[in-house]
């Protein structure tokens, strides 16, 4: 597909670049090249935990480039996939690039038809002519953009992806894998149906407002180094690493701000912690 940011959709204008830069540590050249757009997946993905506090704590969350921007760049907080995208996407059509979002299903962990509020960043680059899958905001990566290819493999410290396409009866679903000590996993679907701002703000609500939502049930938090993936789910640390191997802790509630602060780089302001935990 051709990746087309003409109509500046994602606001990228508005955006605070030189603040997003130095919130992920991006000091590189700002060309929108191929090269560049693999430092800034990498830089985005290794300094913007994911976090699901708002959801549980029931507060409104704005989705425009503004609000993210208070919230991931201001604050320095994590976010979820909506809000990286929409940060992402912001600073690529800052930048030049060509610019579309699409959306998908997770199947990681289900054995059930999802809903699609998995968002996804598709990339042309001004010094190359393919597409480019930016996955910035699972919270694990891949560092590193994948082509849009049907079997296109990237792998980044260890971490491998890679993409399919399938034919169905719609036409063709794309599944993005990752591997692990089981081999190849599936881990979401994408179609290549452009998304825009206003399709953000109603999944968004879904998936911060809605009972059946798993956001709203309980604290979700997610950092990746690149070396190594935290996850913390209510009171469960698991950290996983690229050779399959992983580590399981269940931790005292009186300690989750302190690991949060300190390996998720998360620090939610006492009152809330106290709300979370209670």
């Amino acid at each position: 597909m051709q990746a087309n940011n003409s109509a500046g959709h994602w606001s990228g204008d508005e955006l605070d670049l030189d603040g997003y830069l130095n919130r992920i540590g991006f000091t590189g050249e700002r060309a929108p090249t191929l090269a560049t757009l693999g430092r800034l997946q990498r830089a985005h993905t290794t300094s913007i935990p994911f976090e699901n506090v708002h959801a549980v704590l029931g507060k409104p969350l704005p989705i425009d480039l503004a609000s993210v921007q208070e919230r991931l760049v201001g604050r320095r907080r994590g976010g979820y996939c909506y809000e990286h995208v929409a940060l992402f996407a912001a600073a690529l059509e800052r930048l030049g690039f060509g610019v579309t979002v699409v959306t998908g299903r997770v199947t990681l962990g289900f054995d059930r038809i999802t809903p699609a509020t998995h968002a996804l960043v598709v990339v042309r680059c001004a010094d190359d002519d393919r597409d480019w899958l930016c996955d910035v905001g699972f919270g694990s990566g891949p560092t590193a953009p994948i082509e849009l290819a049907d079997g296109a493999e990237v792998e980044g410290e260890g971490w491998r992806h890679r993409l399919e396409r399938r034919p169905d009866e719609w036409g063709d679903t794309w599944w993005l894998l990752q591997y692990g000590p089981e081999g190849w996993t599936d881990r979401h679907t994408f179609r290549l149906v452009p998304q825009y701002p206003i399709d953000f703000a109603v999944g968004s609500h879904f998936v911060d407002t809605h009972p059946r939502s798993p956001f709203v049930k309980r604290l979700f938090a997610q950092r990746f180094t690149g070396r190594e993936h935290h996850v913390l789910d209510a009171t469960v640390w698991t950290t996983s690493f690229p050779d399959g191997t992983s580590t399981r802790q269940e931790i005292e509630p009186e300690q989750v701000g302190k690991l949060l602060a300190e390996v998720f780089d998360i620090a939610p302001a006492p009152e809330e912690l106290d709300r979370i935990l209670g």
